[in-house]
C-alpha cells in the first residue's frame, strides 16, 4: 500500500505534523495545497470508530454484501443496509465513505442511516482498498481525485443498482469529508435523478455554472474551525446556490473542526455531530419520506 504513496504526500504531512498547519506554502499549486490542508485536517488523525459508527441504530438492521457496479471490468462491492422489516418501496441513500475507505465504521453508520428507514448503499470508491493510516488515505484520495472517471461510473452504477434492484423510488446521496465532496459531485453528475444531497465539510469550490443543472435541495454541514475547507468557499457555494435559486440549507458549527461527525477519526464532537445527525433525519425525511 504505502507504495503508493508519493513523495510529495510524506513532505506534506512532515511540514503541517512540525507545526505549520497554519500556512501553505507559497510555492504549492491549487492541487497541492488542498493537499496540504488535508494534512493539517488529519495531521494526527486515525480511522477509530466514533460514536457516529457505534450508536445503535433506531431499529434492528440487515447488512448484506452486494456486487452493485462494475467498473473497468471489475465487480464492485459495497454494503446493502435496511430495516429488518422493510417493505418494498424504500427510498434509497447513497452512501460515500470518508477518505479512509469503506471500513466497517461507514458500514455501521449506513445501517443507523438505514434504521430511519431507507435503502442505504455504502459505496467504495476505493476498489476494496482501506486506509488503515494517515498517509494511505492521502495517497488513495490522490489517486481518486486524478482519476475520477472510474468513481464517476461507480456512482452512476450505485444509482441504478438503488432504483432497479432494490426498488427505491427516490435517491439521496450523503458523505463525509471527501465523501460530502463525491456526494455533490453525485448530484452534478445525476442533477435531474438525485432526490436529496447532504454534504458534510466536503469541498463545496464549485464554479456556479456547474451548479446550475442541480434540481434537489442540498444540505450542506460544515464546521468553522476546519482547515480543510475554507468557510469563504462555503459562503460562495450558498451564494451561488440561492443566486440560482437552489432549494440549500447551509450550517456552519461555531468552534467545530474538519471531520466533526465521520464515523472514523479522532476529532469527533459531539454536541456538533448530534445536532447535524437531527438536521439530516429531518431533512432526508422531508425530502425522501415525505412524499
Amino acid at each position: 500500500m504505502r507504495r503508493l504513496i508519493p513523495s510529495l504526500v510524506a513532505s506534506l504531512l512532515a511540514a503541517f505534523v512540525l507545526g505549520a498547519c497554519s500556512t501553505t506554502p507559497a510555492n504549492l499549486g491549487t492541487e497541492q495545497a488542498a493537499d496540504a490542508a488535508m494534512a493539517a485536517g488529519h495531521a494526527h488523525d486515525a480511522p477509530v470508530a466514533t460514536p457516529a459508527a457505534t450508536t445503535a441504530p433506531s431499529q434492528p438492521t440487515t447488512l448484506e454484501r452486494v456486487v452493485y457496479a462494475t467498473v473497468e471490468g471489475r465487480p464492485v462491492e459495497g454494503w446493502l443496509a435496511k430495516p429488518r422489516d422493510a417493505k418494498a418501496g424504500l427510498p434509497g441513500l447513497i452512501v460515500i465513505h470518508e477518505w479512509w475507505g469503506l471500513n466497517d465504521n461507514v458500514r455501521d453508520e449506513a445501517a443507523r442511516l438505514a434504521a430511519e428507514g431507507y435503502v442505504a448503499l455504502a459505496v467504495d470508491l476505493y476498489g476494496g482498498r482501506v486506509a488503515t493510516a494517515v498517509p494511505e488515505a492521502m495517497g488513495l484520495s490522490q489517486g481518486l481525485r486524478k482519476n475520477p472517471g472510474p468513481a464517476e461510473e461507480n456512482l452512476r452504477q450505485a444509482y441504478r443498482y438503488l432504483e432497479k434492484t432494490a426498488g427505491a423510488p427516490r435517491i439521496g446521496t450523503i458523505g463525509w469529508c471527501l465523501g460530502g465532496r463525491w456526494s455533490l459531485k453525485a448530484a452534478m453528475l445525476m442533477p435531474k435523478d438525485v432526490d436529496a444531497t447532504v454534504i458534510y465539510y466536503g469541498s463545496a469550490a464549485v464554479p456556479e455554472a456547474e451548479l446550475a443543472p442541480l434540481a434537489m435541495p442540498v444540505l450542506g454541514l460544515f464546521g468553522s474551525k476546519d482547515p480543510v475547507i475554507p468557510l469563504s468557499t462555503v459562503a460562495a457555494f450558498e451564494a451561488n446556490m440561492k443566486k440560482l435559486g437552489k432549494p440549500v440549507d447551509v450550517h456552519v458549527y461555531e468552534g467545530a473542526r474538519h471531520a466533526f461527525a465521520n464515523p472514523s477519526g479522532t476529532s469527533y464532537e459531539p454536541v456538533a455531530a448530534e445536532d447535524a445527525w437531527r438536521r439530516t433525519t429531518a431533512f432526508l425525511r422531508e425530502n425522501l419520506q415525505a412524499r
